[in-house]
């Protein structure tokens, strides 16, 4: 099958398979995916064009809100914290797509770029996960432990709260004003800077908006390890920021494109769409399989392919 705008020609069922095995690993972390879809293209199907950015936004518009939908059906969306990303996120976004077509339209210096990114993005999983293992991250038990004791302790005050007639929401918002975030999931309280939500959005929407990825490779990892968020509460957050300004990402290229008439800024709507569906299934058992599979299983696996896929652009880009 031909996609014109992309340049590229490639048998329909390939791109809905390759994100349905993708976004089902990443959207665990509150990631869609698109972070490691964009390699992808660039270097399997040998999409290189600026427009592969917005393409890649499509794809997260069409996946993500299975996902989301899994994760406010489960009682774990912490919607103060996802507004508070979509207000900080937007503006960058906006930034990040002029960046691309008018700074980075040449494929060897955008490669750079997302080498750049893609090794801090590993490197920093990388890291956290050295410290889970020596014990360093979170006190002495591993966040992950923590959640499955929050969890059996939240069942057994369901189950009496139940036989009263009342129901236990596994994410409480204890206070939301200027300044602070304050939640409470599974008996346990997170408290959070409002504002430091908001500039460390800012910045991951210029990346995100550049890259094409919406932003929630790079802000989810900084949510756990900066913050001290649970990754079970900051995924859907994640996912429902990155959907909304991956909207705004494929509006604003779209309605540059005509200034742009000898580069293909504009999305390839069917290669997008065909991601996407794929994405969709993939994000909605992932969001469904998340408590059941050790995150740190996934984190490794991702962390290493992200430091090679960052090694493979930066060697490509300087042949």
């Amino acid at each position: 099958m031909l996609f014109e705008v992309a340049g590229i020609e490639v048998q329909p069922w390939v791109p809905p398979l390759v994100s349905l095995i993708i976004s089902f690993f990443t959207s665990m972390g509150g990631v869609s995916g698109a972070f490691l879809l964009l390699p992808f293209q660039m270097s399997v199907l040998g999409y290189v064009n600026p427009s592969v950015s917005s393409t890649n936004q499509f794809y997260n518009i069409v996946a993500i809100p299975s996902g989301v939908w899994r994760f406010i059906r489960e009682g774990r969306m912490v919607w103060p914290l996802t507004w508070v990303v979509i207000v900080g996120t937007l503006p960058g976004v906006f930034i990040g797509a002029f960046l691309r077509v008018q700074y980075l339209p040449d494929a060897r210096n955008f490669k750079l770029f997302v080498a750049a990114v893609l090794l801090y993005i590993g490197v920093r999983m990388v890291r956290d996960l050295i410290k889970q293992m020596k014990g360093q991250a979170g006190g002495a038990k591993a966040a992950e432990q923590r959640f499955q004791e929050q969890v059996a302790r939240f069942r057994e005050q369901a189950k009496a709260k139940e036989a009263h007639g009342e129901k236990l929401a596994a994410v409480r918002v204890v206070r939301f004003t200027s300044t602070r975030i304050a939640y409470e999931f599974y008996g346990e309280t997170y408290d959070v800077s409002t504002w430091g939500i908001l500039s460390l959005s800012f910045v991951v929407g210029i990346v995100g908006g550049t890259y094409g990825i919406g932003g929630g490779a790079i802000i989810a990892p900084f949510f756990v390890s900066v913050f001290g968020l649970p990754v079970y509460t900051v995924a859907g957050a994640a996912l429902m920021g990155t959907f909304i300004t991956s909207v705004a990402g494929v509006a604003f290229y779209q309605f540059i494109a005509p200034f742009y008439p000898n580069m293909s800024v504009a999305p390839d709507w069917m290669l997008g769409l065909l991601f996407g569906l794929g994405g969709m299934a993939g994000m909605y058992l992932g969001a469904r399989c998340q408590k059941y599979v050790p995150a740190r299983y996934i984190k490794w696996m991702l962390s290493s392919l992200l430091v090679f896929l960052a090694i493979k652009y930066v060697t490509d880009a300087l042949r």
